[in-house]
């Protein structure tokens, strides 16, 4: 969901390195904060490759889909490397799922608690912008909920969703400007925005106090 890249080669040998690309001289890998929950990684990594090898898809075609490097998606589906926000979307989107889909665990039945304490949170790569799921990762969905901070003065840019990904988003506390494919729109506590997701968004908090927010996510199809 951000755009900020730093380079790192993480000891891998040249031939696992991509080629120089037209607007870098060095392969730039997006790297997870540091307070990102350690047990979404064998999950992702799990997820990954079962959906990848299900679509028939090698690393590099993925790669090529995703725009996320070869190295990277192997160092992930190896449980070595946890995908910050953007990255993971990446994959979401090139595999057609939604992100639940590369963070569910295992089926449950009846009623579920989810502890705070052990909630699946994603963090931005300077730590400005995280995402709690507020449902469980046990079956495929349409739906999706989640918690959303933003740091005061940040701002977080979305790629699009799928075709038909729809978000309906309420302002908790704080402010926060939604930019929609260009156009934006101020909301203030209590205010809600329902909007087509499938074009470029921006989340912006304009105020110096932190901005939380609910999401709810629906996509076209259940798919996952």
């Amino acid at each position: 969901m951000f755009n900020k890249k730093r380079i790192c080669f993480n000891g891998l040998d040249e031939k696992d390195r991509p080629p120089p690309g037209p607007a870098q001289g060095a392969w730039a890998c997006e790297v997870a904060h540091e307070s990102r929950s350690a047990d979404l990684t064998p999950v992702v990594g799990s997820n990954l490759r079962r959906l990848r090898v299900q679509r028939g898809l090698s690393l590099e075609r993925l790669s090529r889909a995703s725009g996320v490097s070869r190295a990277m998606l192997g160092q992930i589906e190896l449980g070595q490397s946890a995908p910050t926000i953007n990255v993971l979307w990446k994959i979401a989107r090139a595999l057609e799922v939604p992100c639940s889909a590369l963070l569910r665990s295992r089926a449950r039945s009846g009623a579920q608690v989810l502890p705070a304490e052990r909630a699946k949170r994603l963090i931005s790569h300077d730590g400005s912008f995280s995402s709690r799921a507020l449902f469980p990762f046990d079956e495929p969905r349409r739906v999706e909920f989640y918690e959303l901070r933003l740091a005061p003065l940040s701002s977080e840019h979305a790629d699009p969703h799928p075709p038909g990904t729809t978000e309906n988003l309420v302002v908790s506390s704080g402010a926060v400007e939604i930019t929609v494919d260009g156009e934006h729109h101020l909301l203030g506590t209590g205010d809600a925005i329902l909007f087509e997701a499938d074009v470029p968004h921006v989340y912006r908090n304009p105020g110096n106090a932190e901005a939380v927010m609910y999401l709810v996510m629906t996509y076209a199809d259940i798919v996952g």
